[in-house]
């Protein structure tokens, strides 16, 4: 009975399979053309658009931020965010070179003008708020409560009159 086993074992184990090395192959090759080839060329076209960034160039950072490049320092650059607001990021951080048809409107900076016209506006809105919280009526006839003078006792040290 041993001897079947052997033999049947035997039988049944084909050697090598050449589809089976062709498979693999296959799936090796979609991987590189699918994933890594694609991120490679990503990689070298970021490297491109770093390295060709000049001062007055209007940059996207990797965090969303729009600036312009003020000035180009080895490895790093100085960003304009704000008119007189500079910072220093690194040339990794600038996503992409904004044409000037591109920057969002947002962008735009507002002249002291139209400031000066919200904030009149936003005064006059705080001012109606503070006068519908004035109009709270209190009742000055009435005797403070027990709670109230021990409370005035304790934080001044002296009887109100």
């Amino acid at each position: 009975m041993g001897n079947y086993a052997l033999a049947a074992a035997a039988a049944t184990k084909s050697g090598f399979n050449p589809s089976t090395l062709i498979l693999i192959l296959i799936v090796v090759a979609a991987f590189y053309f699918l994933m890594i080839r694609p991120q490679q060329r990503r990689k070298q076209q970021a490297a491109q658009k770093q390295s060709s960034v000049e001062p007055g160039a209007t940059v996207r950072t990797t965090a969303g931020m729009y600036a312009t490049v003020v000035e180009v320092d080895g490895d790093d650059v100085i960003l304009e965010v704000a008119p007189g607001v500079e910072v220093r990021y690194m040339k990794r951080a600038i996503m992409e070179v904004v044409s000037s048809g591109e920057e969002p409107v947002a962008d735009t900076y507002e002249t002291a003008d139209d400031e000066t016209a919200d904030d009149e506006t936003a005064d006059d809105e705080i001012a109606d708020d503070e006068t519908a919280d004035d109009e709270t009526v209190v009742d000055e006839t009435a005797e403070p409560s027990d709670d109230e003078e021990s409370a005035y006792e304790k934080a001044t040290g002296s009887k109100k009159d």
